[in-house]
């Protein structure tokens, strides 16, 4: 069982490198990656044109990735978006997207909501 955690830990990471590759072709800087709360963690942290863009990641070969980004992941990640901007910078304007990775291609979903 640990063989296959840490094989889809591998695979995550992988789909989150060719994520950062893809979204500075799209003008986005990178700002950190994994930030850690007690309430989860944000994939991506990337900046462009005076926005925060907090970024989830998600990769499937099988399945629509989009469906694992459900209401409660959204309200975990809200709760740590705010613990990062308490931290950093407050009054920054930001955005929650998705970045979905499926078969070598990438979608990028700007400024979801539930």
């Amino acid at each position: 069982m640990r063989f296959l955690n840490n094989k889809h830990k591998e695979k995550g990471l992988k789909a989150e490198e060719e994520a950062c590759e893809f979204l500075k072709t799209l003008g986005f800087e990178m700002v950190e990656r994994n930030f850690f709360s007690k309430f989860g963690e944000i994939d991506i942290i990337a900046f462009k044109k005076g926005v925060l863009h907090f970024i989830e990641v998600k990769s499937g070969e099988n399945f629509d990735p989009i469906y694992a980004i459900t209401p409660s992941k959204l309200k975990k990640m809200i709760k740590t978006i705010r613990c990062y901007l308490s931290q950093k910078d407050p009054n920054s304007d930001f955005c929650i997207d998705a970045l979905i990775v499926k078969n070598g291609k990438f979608e990028l979903l700007e400024n979801i909501t539930f």
